[in-house]
Order: structure tokens, then sequence, then C-alpha cells
């Protein structure tokens, strides 16, 4: 038995000798055609540009924020030329996850959600916000009635933390400038944080800061007293 053994040895060596190569040489294939899947699924996305948000911008959002984005206050759509590109970037996040829009209560923002989602890429996003960031601000006159601007500034002295005390906003708080804004929709908004309508939902963790703000306004008339005030910063 130990002579039959004995041959038997060596080849067994030399065709796992043999084999070492060929085993490398797969790895090696694999492993390329690995980088290679991870190098197309890491693909740096294509830069947004102007021209590429101008196009969507005039497919998905100009049918209720106007061909210059100044907004139709009939359907609850604001004007949004020349805001910060990260805010209007963010807020299309929030739509997009459901942050914002999602609650019973929120008739534009039910609109705004799918229109949010027919972007389809981060690319598209990045492009959009660009090119209303790009655009000349163009709120509409005031349209709110009855605010008392000067009860509005000693109001709005809680607001100034964010918003800056000549309410340009601030990226590293999240507040967006309010100049840019309409009256109309500034008085919708302060009533939905009040509500829980905005700023309740976990994903929006930037909303919730704002909710115990808006909560200081206790009633119609101060919020219509601090966006009347607000107006007067656009001067």
């Amino acid at each position: 038995m130990a002579s039959s053994s004995s041959p038997t040895s060596p080849p067994v060596a030399r065709t796992r000798g043999a084999l070492a190569p060929l085993a490398l040489a797969l790895m090696g294939v694999v492993a390329l055609g690995l980088t290679g899947s991870l190098g197309t699924g890491c693909q740096v996305a294509p830069a947004a540009t102007l021209e590429h948000g101008s196009a969507d911008f005039d497919n998905y959002c100009s049918q209720c924020h106007g061909e210059t984005a100044s907004g139709k206050e009939s359907i609850g759509a604001p004007s949004i030329a020349g805001l910060p590109a990260w805010y209007i970037t963010e807020e299309l996040h929030k739509f997009r996850n459901g942050g914002r829009g999602a609650h019973f209560d929120d008739m534009e923002g039910h609109r705004m959600r799918p229109m949010a989602l027919t972007l389809d890429t981060e690319t598209d996003v990045q492009a959009v916000a660009m090119y209303v960031s790009s655009l000349k601000p163009a709120p509409p006159a005031p349209s709110v009635v009855g605010g008392d601007a000067g009860k509005g500034k000693t109001l709005f002295v809680t607001c100034t933390a964010c918003h800056q005390a000549d309410g340009v906003g601030s990226e590293a708080v999240g507040a967006p400038p309010l100049l840019v804004q309409p009256d109309w929709y500034l008085v919708r908004q302060l009533g939905k944080f009040k509500a829980g309508i905005r700023g309740a939902n976990p994903k929006d963790a930037k909303g919730a800061t704002m909710r115990p703000m808006a909560a200081t306004l206790t009633d119609d008339q101060a919020v219509k007293d601090v966006v009347a005030y607000i107006q007067t910063l656009k001067h």
C-alpha cells in the first residue's frame, strides 16, 4: 500500500500548482467585472446645467408657477424666481420623500408632490434649482390687507434668529429669504406651520424648528401683522 500511494502524491501537487495561476486569472476576471460594474454604478452624474433646468422647468413647473416663475395665487403656486438653489433643492427633496405634501390637509402640497417626482434624477433636481435661482425675483404686489407693519416689526424679532433682521435668510440654519415670497404665500405657510400641516413630519427636521416660531403668532391678526412688516423689508 505504501508503494501505491507514493507515486500518487507528486501528480496531485503538480495539479494544484498548475491550477493556481488559472485560479488567480479567474479571480482577476471577476475582480475586473466587479470593478466595471461598480464603476458604472458609481459614475459621477452629469453636471446640472441651466439649459437642462430650463427645459425641465418648462415641461413640469411652468404650468403652475408661470413662465417667469412668478407664481399663481389662484392655485396656491408661489413665486419662486430668485430663491436660492440650496433651498429649492431641499424642498424638492422633501416633496419627493414625503416630508412635504403628504399631510391630508395640504392641498397645494398634494399637487406639488407628483410634479417633484417627475424629476427623475438628482441632476434634474439640481438643474431646475439652478435655473429657478437664476431668474429675476418677481413676487406679485401685496394682496393681504389688514396687517399692521408697526406691530409686525415687534413680532418679527423672533424670526430674526434664523431669517436675519433684513429677511435675507440663512443657509446655515436652513432659513430661506422672505423677500422673494408673496405675502399671501407667507400667510398660508405660517398657518400650515401653526396647524401642524407643515413641519410635523419627521422627514422635515428644519420645518420642525419653524413650528414653535410660528406658534408665537397667537392669531390670524398677528400673522398678518408680521407679514405686513416683511413687505416693508422689500423696499
